[in-house]
């Protein structure tokens, strides 16, 4: 069994997952998590003094450094010695495009993100910087010429190595899209080299982990919390945004409304208009459901397909939250809040108020898949959350075919939906007392 000590975000360790995969080779996978130490246990550095991961330990024997790992393996259990051929003028175009990688391309990767990442006192990009980076794809673009693979007329280790580079740069937004020969190779590899899937997953997880300050220009090491009630239906839609999205919270925390937390001088720093949900993250206070969710779209949201920028389908989707809020939503507020808050009687023409709410809704169906136009968006997990709480509440919607319709549809297309309804099992206890 090969023991493979990596974190998946890593660019070399993803080079090494991609060339096993080729090799049918089955690793033995251990996290290694540097922002924990993990790298510095005694039982690491006896393995690995230098501290670094990728490390492989095969029986007796290991290696670090994702190069020597990756020739190492193909020495070893490529049969046929097609990634890296016995010839030794075409192992020198192999070895230089490996060490082109490592010291020139993947180096230039280093120099312009790891300040702006890394250092205990981050530092603003450096234009100088951005320039070796331009020179290291300008040059691979003339490696690339007239070539379908990196290093020979085939598939070779030097293509695995260089598209787990180019694929971190890809993920950081650098646009390489004016060097064609590597656009062009870079689409044939993704599609020809096995373990892509998971080398893109392991991207997505970087840019999770630590891209977000330097691409959207805020702060780095963001630390997002969410203050919130789960039975509290506007926190539920935007704890579903989070789930559409992959975003977690460093922290949740609970506002018993009911005992007054929202009116502690702490929370109150926070949000003077003492309501929930609240979002902090990194210093930025932000408060009402809507707001929040548009914001980590924004934010944080690998494409706009919730939000998109189109400038009209935005205006229908702000509309939809304004009927939210202020039409249906409200129509539940004020038929439910005095009978489960204040014990007084149902009223009659606040609940024909939710009738009308359900029509204008029903109509805003009517021929449509989705609540904004035929894309499913913010919208509909506004509604969801409000919806689920009048199903909760016993409301009978099902004379409105089309929110019916887009109903069952929603709860399973929704990201999040079995944490929603818990929530709404939690508010339910209001009923049942």
């Amino acid at each position: 069994m090969l023991d493979f000590y990596y974190m998946l975000y890593s660019s070399p360790c993803r080079s090494i997952l991609m060339t096993a995969q080729a090799l049918g080779l089955e690793l033995n996978k251990k996290q290694v998590d540097l922002d924990a130490g993990d790298h510095l246990k005694p039982e690491f550095i006896k393995i690995n003094p230098q501290h670094t991961i990728p490390t492989l330990v095969d029986g007796d024997f290991a290696i670090w450094e994702s190069r020597a790992i990756l020739l190492y393996l193909v020495e070893k259990y490529d049969k046929d010695g097609s990634l890296y051929p016995k010839d030794l003028k075409e192992r020198a175009v192999i070895n230089q495009r490996l060490f082109f990688d490592l010291g020139t391309l993947y180096q230039s990767y280093v120099y312009y993100y790891y300040p702006q990442l890394f250092e205990d006192v981050k530092k603003p990009a450096d234009p100088e910087n951005l320039k070796k980076i331009d020179a290291a794809f300008a040059s691979f673009n003339t490696l690339l010429e007239g070539q379908q693979y990196a290093a020979l007329n085939r598939l070779t280790l030097a293509d695995f190595a260089l598209l787990a580079t180019v694929s971190t740069f890809e993920i950081s937004e650098y646009d390489f899209g004016k060097y064609p020969n590597v656009v062009r190779w870079y689409d044939n590899a993704k599609k020809v080299i096995p373990g892509w899937e998971e080398n893109w997953e392991g991207c997505e997880y970087y840019k999770k982990l630590y891209l977000g300050g330097i691409l959207n220009k805020r702060f780095l090491n963001r630390k997002m919390d969410l203050y919130y009630r789960p039975g509290s239906a506007p926190c539920r839609s935007v704890l579903m945004t989070a789930k559409a999205l992959g975003v977690e919270f460093d922290k949740e925390t609970i506002i018993n409304t009911r005992a007054g937390e929202q009116f502690k001088p702490e929370y109150l720093k926070i949000n003077p208009q003492h309501t929930i949900p609240t979002l902090h993250d990194n210093g930025f206070a932000l408060w009402e459901s809507r707001a929040i969710m548009v914001y980590l779209v924004e934010k944080y949201g690998k494409d706009d397909k919730l939000f998109p920028k189109d400038v009209q389908k935005q205006a229908l989707i702000n509309q939809r939250f304004y009927f939210d809020m202020g039409t249906l939503y409200k129509s539940f507020s004020e038929y439910y809040y005095p009978q489960i808050f204040l014990k007084k009687p149902a009223n009659e023409e606040s609940y024909k108020k939710i009738e009308v709410a359900f029509e204008f809704l029903n109509t805003f169906l009517e021929g449509q898949t989705y609540t904004a136009g035929e894309d499913y968006s913010l919208a509909d997990i506004a509604f969801l959350a409000t919806v689920s709480t009048f199903d909760v509440a016993g409301f009978d919607f099902k004379r409105y075919s089309n929110v019916a319709r887009w109903y069952e549809q929603a709860k399973k297309l929704t990201p999040g939906w079995e944490d929603n309804w818990a929530g709404c099992q939690e508010f339910r206890k209001y009923f049942d007392n």
